[in-house]
């Protein structure tokens, strides 16, 4: 299990920063998104991933290591939300950008790609 969730990190991370060094304002909106999704799998997984596990208490003796810790879930759910919120606005900042200059290249020159 430790070695999907790393390959996945290392896939989306590496992804993203291929897409990050692309000419192209989408792309690079694109892989910021991806290396996002990366840090979240990669503080999701600090949590201690626990499978069959209760997700309430029940016994007043509790070993706090038997369970999931909560606080990087919540971070992440926070991390999901601000981030949806910077892509949506950097998208309207790219239609804007795109309607002024005409092209959506970082330095503004269209390429034979």
């Amino acid at each position: 299990m430790e070695l999907i969730v790393a390959i996945a990190i290392g896939v989306l991370v590496g992804a993203g920063v291929w897409l990050v060094l692309r000419p192209r304002t989408f792309q690079v909106i694109v892989g910021l998104s991806l290396i996002s999704y990366g840090v979240n799998l990669f503080i999701f997984g600090m949590g201690r991933l626990k499978i069959d596990r209760p997700p309430i208490v029940t016994s007043s003796a509790v070993d706090p290591s038997q369970f999931t810790d909560p606080v990087p879930q919540a971070l992440v759910l926070t991390a999901i939300v601000i981030g949806f919120a910077m892509t949506a606005l950097f998208l309207v900042v790219l239609l804007a950008a795109r309607g002024f200059s005409g092209t959506d290249h970082v330095d503004g020159k269209e390429s034979p790609e």
